[in-house]
Order: C-alpha cells, then structure tokens, then sequence
C-alpha cells in the first residue's frame, strides 16, 4: 500500500525477494493474520487517539515509509545467514515481525533474534499464525493477574482475538470466565471455554450484581473506574487498550486502595513465545481461525476484520 486510506488501497505487486544478513533468517510466508494493527496502520485511524502524532511520525507522515503489512505469520525457513544457528533450513516456524512488518510478502528476512519459534506439531500454519497475537497479550496480562484456581475472572471484548485466548488461558490457569461481548460472537466464546455470557448490546456488565477477582478489559471505551469498583478486595484490573484517562485512573488506584491495576503493553518475546507453544501442544490454546482467504482477497480479508464480520481470525494463506 502506497497511500493510506480504505482497503481499496491494498494492491498485489511484485517485488525483490528481501536480502537477509548474517544473522538472518529468509523465511517464506505460509500464513499471516489480519489484524486490527494493520487495519489501523493501513487507515491510520486509531482508537486511542494519544497513538496517532507518535505513529504517523515512525511510520511515515505523507505515506507509509513500510509499504508490506504484516506481523504474525507461520512459514518455513528457506535460508539463514552465516551467524544463525538456532535454526535449520526447512524448520517450520511461527511468531512475530513486529514492527519490521513484511509478512504479507512471499517471503520476509528477520533476525534469527526475533520472536520466532517452531511451530507447534499439532498445528497447521493457518491455525499456527493466529496465536502469536493474541497469545503474546493474553499471557502478558493473565500472567501478571496471578489468577488462582475459582477465581472469577470477567473478561470485556472477549470474542477479539486477544480476548478469546484470554479465555483459553484464564480457563487454563483455572479461573471462572465471564465473558462479555456482541451476540455474534458467542459460538467463539462458547469454543473458548467461557462459563457465562454477557452480551453487551443487552445488558451493561457493570449493572449486574456480583463482583470479580479479575478483569481484564479489551474495550478502550469502558468506565474504567465502574471497572475497579466491580473488583472484590485485592482484585485486579488489566487494561489491555487504554486511554490517557484509563492510566491515569490506573495509577491513582494502585495508590489509594488495595486493588492493582495495569495498563502495561505486551512484551513479545522468545520466551513467552515458547510458553505459547508448549500451551498449544498442551491443547490449552486451541485454534480460534474463522476465516482462510487467498492474497488475492487480501481487501476482503481487511473489510472482515475493520467491519467486526468475523468469529474468530482472519488468516491470509500464501500460494
């Protein structure tokens, strides 16, 4: 994409393969997820608004200095340079560009350093591309809640993709999920495991009666503050897309009360990479793929994840 703006933008062209360095990996594509990120890089609409001057300044302020999207992909190692020896040529591999981004090309050249790992055995590279990004922010946040088994945890924008592995992992971890989202994503929720469904086109969580030890909020939109007084005595809010307001609120909480409250970005890393994929092979995370479309519907796949037309991810599958 040469512009921002509408899928519409989006155009298949052909390009160099990349060039990768001593310690480089080439790695041809076989699956990449269509995310929100890319929705909105694309667009360059957020929805935190403090996001755009800092972006638009990184990635370009007239147009995109990185013209290739994608982040979280599976695909296979074709070569690697002199200096990499934590893979072979043919390993099978899932994980994250970050903000290299390049994974809807054939091919993307990263350092062997990067959030890569072997794909989990049980896995397909379609389902193996949808976990990176979910899983990285789930297992961030659910880990620092310290969630003990009976816990209740209610989880806001649970049928996202990071909050349906927020699901997977809270079950994991032995919590009692709640899970609040639209009523289209209830069978996604459903699959994941939650004990409750609140649709919140019915009903707004915060009028129900019950407290919780956990929540784990997705919503940038929400009432932080009706959030935390849901919490019981030492419970834990997790804001997973805040705004200024929401960490300032965060901050005041950790100081005048004994709830915590965290709005800490997610950490992509090898080692949380590889928890992932233990958790895989576990059958702990199972696939949450809705949608597999060819490149050459890479506008469709856009249209499905920009217009909320999904249960589930949207995987773009190499030729």
């Amino acid at each position: 994409y040469q512009q921002y703006g509408p899928p519409d933008v989006l155009k298949i062209q052909e390009v160099d393969k990349p060039s990768y360095g001593e310690d480089e990996v080439l790695i041809k594509v076989r699956a990449v997820e269509v995310t929100k990120a890319d929705i909105e890089m694309r667009s360059f609409k957020f929805s935190v608004l403090w996001f755009w001057l800092p972006l638009r300044l990184a990635f370009g302020v007239t147009k995109p200095r990185k013209q290739i999207l994608g982040t979280y992909f599976a695909g296979e190692i074709v070569a690697r340079g002199d200096g990499v020896t934590e893979f072979e040529i043919g390993d099978e591999v899932f994980g994250t560009a970050g903000l290299a981004l390049g994974a809807y090309g054939e091919y993307v050249a990263l350092p062997a350093s990067y959030p890569i790992a072997r794909k989990p055995s049980n896995m397909s590279f379609v389902e193996a591309a949808a976990v990176p990004l979910g899983g990285f922010n789930a297992l961030h946040f659910l880990t620092r809640a310290e969630i003990q088994p009976g816990e209740r945890v209610l989880i806001n924008g649970a049928g996202g993709v990071i909050g349906a592995h927020g699901i997977l992992i809270a079950k994991a971890m032995g919590g009692e999920v709640i899970a609040v989202d639209s009523k289209v994503k209830e069978p996604l929720i459903r699959k994941c495991g939650a004990d409750e469904f609140i649709d919140y086109q019915e009903e707004n969580f915060v009028d129900r009666e019950g407290t919780y030890d956990v929540i784990f909020d997705m919503v940038s939109s929400s009432n932080t503050k009706a959030c935390i007084d849901l919490l019981n005595p030492k419970g834990r809010y997790l804001s997973g897309n805040p705004r200024l307001m929401t960490m300032l609120r965060c901050v005041l909480t950790n100081k005048t009360s004994d709830k915590s409250a965290t709005f800490a970005f997610a950490a992509e890393d090898t080692e949380s990479l590889a928890s992932l994929r233990q958790m895989v092979e576990d059958e702990k995370i199972i696939s949450i793929v809705e949608h597999v479309l060819p490149m050459e519907d890479v506008r469709d796949a856009h249209n499905l994840v920009e217009n909320e037309q999904r249960r589930g991810a949207v995987v773009i599958e190499m030729p």
